[in-house]
């Protein structure tokens, strides 16, 4: 037994912003790329609801050297007076307290994202330093703070004929994995929020290279040319998206919706321009309204007989491309992530509009509505045959869990949190993962050549596919509207590919599968990335193992090894380790690096599957065209 005492002195209480830089994930997520985007966001989300308060139209983030952020808006500046509460200008109370801000007041901000008050305060604390401008009242004012705490008094340093609020920071690189942003992915969120508030204007500028980068996103389409971008690289059905809106009691909805010939469904909804990944009341319903407005349709139009049955959701969902926003004064959201929107009352607002709106659209375009139901009546059909699929193979019982697949070597522990399993390309290094394996914790599933790519095929084919029985038997949890998170065998799902470019290409189609049919595994955190190395570097009897090109340089360096003096061998494929080789790099959990598969992005996660997986090959050129430069020799099939 310990002989440590537990008294008084043991508990601490942290001091103003000292909470923040302690535990700085329970504030923005990790310390990660994700959690670094994530400051930046904070800020421009404050503009952002200076927008939705009409006070606000123009909006620019810029990134200069040395990763230096500058969020400028012309809003009408945060009140800079004495609060009467703290006794400190409103400006260092904003920035220097948690829970301190406008968005609690509903005559400030009627409709706002920020609803904790933590935003300003937590990205002063996560700083290193930040300097805040503000122009109000005909005058300019400015205050700097460091690592959270105040270092300079509010000073008047000009006259000002304009308003607005100027953030300038740079994030702390002791407590960030890196102050690297990057480009691409901030492109990305804030093309969403000008969606998202039409007749913004954002302005993205990245001046850390020689040659600038600049984006004006501005979009007078607002959420319909959102659909329009999202169907980009589809073939759509419709010449210009399905829209409508309505507001009741200082609540809106707006719901913008679009047909491909696609078979998977794409919903994107947001509360107060927050996405709410989990969907919510909003989602609830619009989509029981959408399946109510196209049933009571085929009733009418006798498209639907007497005795036929009713579409389901899933029919007059695929293909279907959407995007629902809801603002409403005081949201619930279901924790600080903020990712479900639990207010009751949006759902009956929601399906009103929809059944009304929707409902008008179909019987003033007929030409439109045919097409639809065509397309619906078609998925009506396959989701039939997928069902008759379906209880053929639950009479083989291919998908019951007590009859598993014959190649999985499952593990001994039954309980799913210590479990997990390695999907192997391949029986050779299946073989190997199995010997090597911990056989208490560790299940390996061996597969064999490439599977079907669910992007190009209904669910129907997908049942179907032999290739892909062994994985849903495995798993557990069943696929599309049978699925149940419940039923997983492994919290741990790793992909173990070789590291070419038909692992690349395995990886891909099995990651397209679980986006499209076990999606939950991928926002739940359970489905993870292999490393195994690239090359093992020998001299005598001694060795070592490199992920990449630059780690095996580093290595010979360290060792003042010459290339010509060592052997230096490139795996191509996993069977060409020996059991204990691959249980050293890849498998054991004390020395191997696995990488986590997240949804932060999931418009971006559309588009790359559509983009990549498709039908259409223009999409793929281009993005080849465009990273061909990025390519070295770790990741290039020699």
């Amino acid at each position: 037994m310990s002989n440590n005492t537990y008294d008084e002195s043991d508990i601490q209480v942290l001091e103003g912003l000292e909470a923040v830089r302690k535990r700085p994930g329970m504030y923005i997520g990790s310390t990660s790329l994700r959690g670094l985007h994530h400051l930046v966001y904070e800020i421009v989300a404050n503009s952002v609801d200076e927008a939705l308060a009409g006070r606000c139209d123009k909006i620019e983030i810029v990134i200069d050297k040395g990763n230096i952020i500058t969020v400028i808006d012309n809003g009408s500046g945060i009140p800079v007076g004495k609060h009467q509460q703290m006794g400190i200008p409103t400006l260092e109370v904003v920035h220097t307290i948690l829970h301190a801000g406008g968005k609690f007041d509903s005559n400030a901000y009627g409709i706002s994202g920020g609803l904790h008050g933590v935003g300003a305060s937590v990205v002063n604390a996560l700083s290193e330093w930040m300097e805040v401008t503000v122009y109000r009242d005909g005058k300019t004012y400015k205050q700097r703070y460091e690592k959270g705490i105040t270092a300079s008094s509010l000073e008047i340093i000009g006259e000002s004929s304009s308003t607005g609020t100027k953030t300038v920071f740079k994030a702390d690189e002791s407590i960030f994995d890196s102050i690297e942003y990057d480009y691409e992915v901030m492109l990305t969120r804030y093309r969403e929020m000008a969606f998202l508030n039409k007749g913004v204007y954002i302005k993205l500028v990245d001046r850390r290279e020689e040659e600038e980068l600049l984006n004006v996103l501005h979009y007078e389409g607002g959420i319909s040319s959102f659909v329009q971008y999202l169907d980009r690289n589809k073939e759509s059905l419709l010449d210009v998206p399905i829209y409508f809106f309505n507001e009741k009691d200082g609540s809106s909805v707006e719901v913008a919706l679009q047909y491909n010939n696609k078979y998977s469904e794409t919903v994107f909804s947001y509360a107060n321009n927050i996405a709410t990944i989990e969907g919510g009341m909003h989602v609830t319903g619009f989509r029981s309204a959408l399946t109510k407005v196209f049933n009571d349709y085929a009733r009418k139009n006798n498209i639907l007989k007497e005795n036929d049955k009713n579409l389901q959701g899933e029919d007059v969902r695929e293909g279907m491309t959407a995007v629902l926003s809801v603002k409403l004064p005081e949201p619930q959201f279901e924790g600080q992530t903020k990712s479900k929107l639990g207010n009751s009352y949006i759902r009956t607002l929601v399906e009103k509009t929809v059944n009304e709106k929707l409902s008008g659209f179909l019987e003033e375009n007929p030409q439109i509505a045919k097409m639809i139901m065509d397309k619906t009546l078609n998925a009506s059909r396959a989701r039939e045959a997928a069902r008759k699929a379906r209880e053929l193979t639950r009479r083989k019982n291919v998908f019951e869990g007590n009859s598993l697949p014959g190649k999985l070597a499952d593990c001994s522990d039954t309980d799913p949190a210590n479990c997990e399993i390695f999907i192997v390309e391949g029986d050779s290094a299946g073989g190997s993962a199995k010997q090597g394996r911990e056989r208490k914790f560790q299940a390996i599933l061996p597969l064999w050549g490439k599977m079907l790519n669910v992007e190009k095929s209904r669910i129907d084919k997908v049942l179907n596919n032999e290739k892909l029985h062994p994985l849903i038997t495995a798993l557990g949890t069943s696929i599309a509207e049978d699925f149940n998170i419940e039923k997983l065998r492994y919290h741990k799902v790793i992909l173990m590919a070789d590291a070419d470019v038909d692992g690349a290409h395995i990886r891909m189609l099995l990651l397209t599968f679980l986006y499209r049919f076990m999606r939950e595994l991928i926002e739940k955190g359970y489905i993870y990335i292999a490393q195994p190395p690239l090359f093992k570097a020998e001299k005598g009897k001694k060795f070592f193992y490199a992920y990449n090109d630059k780690e095996l340089e580093k290595g010979l360096e360290e060792r003042l090894w010459l290339r010509k003096e060592c052997t230096i061998q490139r795996y191509k494929g996993l069977g060409e380790m020996s059991a204990i080789q691959l249980w050293n790099t890849t498998m054991n959990p004390e020395t191997r690096t696995i990488l986590q598969v997240s949804l932060d992005d999931a418009m971006a996660a559309e588009s790359a599957i559509t983009d990549l997986m498709g039908n259409d090959v223009a999409p793929r050129k281009a993005f080849i065209q465009k990273h061909a430069k990025e390519v070295t020799l770790e990741n290039l099939d020699i």
